[in-house]
Order: C-alpha cells, then sequence, then structure tokens
C-alpha cells in the first residue's frame, strides 16, 4: 500500500510534475474534476500551483499517495473558514492514477483525509460526484449519506451534461475544535 503524507510544504519538482502528470491522467480517464479536455502541462501546472497556495493560506488540506515515491493519488479538503462553517469542509479533487486504480488507494485517501479533518476539529464532510460513477460508489460504501442529485450540473469530457449527486459525512462529533 502506497504512504500517504499531507502536503504542508512545497513539494519537490518531481513530485509537481507527477501532480501535473495525475491530473491529466485523471481528465484523460474521464474523472469529472473541472475539465472537459485534458489540461495541457502549463494549465495543469497553474491548477497545482494555485492548490499549493491555497495549503499555504490554510484554505485547504492536500493528501498524496506515493508508491515507492512514485505519485500514485490525491485528495483535497477545503476548509470553511466562515464563523458558522468552521465545522466543515468539502472533500475535492481524488484522483488515482489509472495505473494504480482498483488497489484501496482511493478508499486510503479519504480515510487520510477524515483523520485529519477530525484532528481540526471537522466534523461534517460534503461532496459531489457524477451521478453513477464509481467514486460514488466509494463514498457509498465509506459511509456518506446520499442527498439528491442535481441534474446537469457539469459538462462531462464527452460533451454532455451530467448530474452530479451530493453527499454527506457526520464524523465524530467529539473531535478537538481550533
Amino acid at each position: 500500500m502506497p504512504t500517504i503524507n499531507e502536503v504542508t510544504v512545497p513539494p519537490s519538482l518531481e513530485l509537481f510534475s507527477e501532480l501535473v502528470e495525475l491530473l491529466q491522467d485523471s481528465v484523460a480517464g474521464h474523472a469529472s474534476v473541472g475539465w472537459t479536455t485534458v489540461p495541457d502541462t502549463r494549465e495543469a501546472r497553474n491548477y497545482w500551483t494555485e492548490v499549493l497556495e491555497a495549503v499555504g493560506r490554510g484554505e485547504r488540506l492536500l493528501f498524496v499517495a506515493t508508491d515507492n515515491h512514485v505519485c500514485a493519488g490525491a485528495i483535497q479538503l477545503a476548509l470553511v473558514n466562515k464563523q458558522n462553517g468552521r465545522h466543515r469542509g468539502e472533500v475535492q479533487k481524488l484522483l488515482v492514477h489509472s495505473q494504480y486504480r482498483r488497489r484501496g488507494i482511493g478508499r486510503a485517501l479519504l480515510t487520510e483525509l477524515e483523520r485529519a479533518a477530525t484532528a481540526r476539529g471537522r466534523t461534517l464532510l460534503v461532496l459531489d460526484t457524477i451521478t453513477g460513477s464509481t467514486a460514488e460508489q466509494l463514498y457509498r460504501r465509506a459511509g456518506y449519506h446520499f442527498v439528491g442529485t442535481v441534474p446537469g450540473y457539469a459538462r462531462s469530457t464527452h460533451g454532455v451534461l451530467e448530474a452530479t449527486a451530493v453527499y454527506y459525512r457526520e464524523l465524530a462529533a467529539d473531535a478537538p475544535r481550533r
């Protein structure tokens, strides 16, 4: 099983390049993560730069799974910093490289994200994913509760508007508060 680490400082150039490739591979595999076509290297680099800046500002957590120092996957938690929302976060961009799928990496990334969220006093997680996707199955098995669907929410890599399924999960209520 790969090692999962929270990225809190700018990653090495090698890992940064692997994150770029992970994003491109995921979109090429039809992941609905914000792009309708595979982002070119510049666009993908800009995306990860923005993510790392948000990590630096304390607005986002980033976890990366590596297998023998090769990036196998990543997941993010967007932190709500409004006074009335500091107990929640949004799970975003669960990416697993096509060479590493079906090995439990997505579940392991999600588990680590939930552990870190709990440690930071986040007791409610929300997310959305394309209705009927394999990610939806993962979230259900992980204990996320289905809220409903929003039709025509995001354009897919196939060029059609897809419905998104909205989920939530309550974490331990006795988590330490920050």
